[in-house]
């Protein structure tokens, strides 16, 4: 039978989700991400930003699952996920 206890520490990804549409169903999903509708370009900016926050916290040395919550704070306001 598998092992199916909880990993010992959280696992974290991002979740976008794009309100607004234009009739196309648009789904994008990365090893720590997963955007949802938009527009096409709702959609397009909503994977500028994360690709941006990602960006920032690997100038920072680290990433997604090893950040602190100030490093994630920082980095999402200059990549713009909050202004």
């Amino acid at each position: 039978m598998a092992d199916r206890r909880l990993p010992s520490r959280p696992i974290r990804f991002l979740l976008g989700v794009g309100l607004d549409s234009d009739g196309h169903a648009r789904a994008t999903k990365g090893d720590d991400y997963v955007l949802l509708g938009g527009s096409e370009k709702t959609h397009e900016a909503m994977q500028e930003r994360v690709e941006r926050f990602r960006e920032t916290l690997g100038k920072m040395g680290t990433d997604l699952q090893r950040a602190s919550k100030e490093e994630m704070r920082e980095a999402a306001h200059e990549s713009g996920l909050v202004e």
